[in-house]
């Protein structure tokens, strides 16, 4: 994708995320939201959602991105957000730079995180989905959580539709 440090390494299933990032995430309990950065296009403003989502959190970075059905990567301190997008190959009538701009993350910047969980997707009938992982940030008010939107990112805002699983985390100061 041409962005600079962005190595992702997918893995599947809730024990797999939690044995690998479980402490990580955990550990940015307490921390403030300072920023965010997700790929905009210059030509029309649109967000890649392919793109990691990019939050840091006094200094700790967490890079979440999702790919194909089931597979999550979360990286940490390794994007490089103010290097520019080289070496797109997606499309040659747009440009993708890191923006700060999102009205569903904007409220949360400055906000003390309380709590990190994995969530996952458990419907009562059947779905091509079921399984899927998300991670869910709660502050002081509201929370969000950037899940799989089957085969790129969603960011999700406010009530966690109901057959979300909660796996909580981290409970901050």
């Amino acid at each position: 994708m041409g962005i600079s440090g962005f190595e992702p390494t997918f893995l599947v299933g809730l024990r797999a995320i939690h044995d690998e990032h479980g402490q990580g995430l955990a550990a940015l309990g307490g921390r403030r939201l300072i920023g965010f950065a997700l790929v905009r296009f210059v030509e029309d403003g649109d967000w890649y959602a392919d793109c990691p989502v990019v939050l840091d959190f006094d200094g700790v970075q967490v890079e979440v991105s999702h790919s194909k059905f089931d597979e999550l990567s979360i990286g940490w301190n390794t994007i490089d957000t103010t290097a520019a997008i080289t070496g797109w190959e997606e499309d040659d009538e747009l440009t993708p730079v890191w923006s700060s701009t999102d009205e569903r993350l904007e409220p949360f910047v400055g906000q003390e995180l309380r709590e990190v969980a994995l969530l996952g997707w458990q419907p009562s009938g059947r779905d091509m989905a079921a399984g899927t992982l998300a991670v869910e940030f709660v502050f002081d008010v509201g929370h969000f959580h950037i899940a799989n939107a089957l085969d790129e990112n969603s960011i999700e805002v406010g009530d966690t539709h109901p057959e979300w699983v909660r796996h909580q985390l981290s409970c901050g100061t």
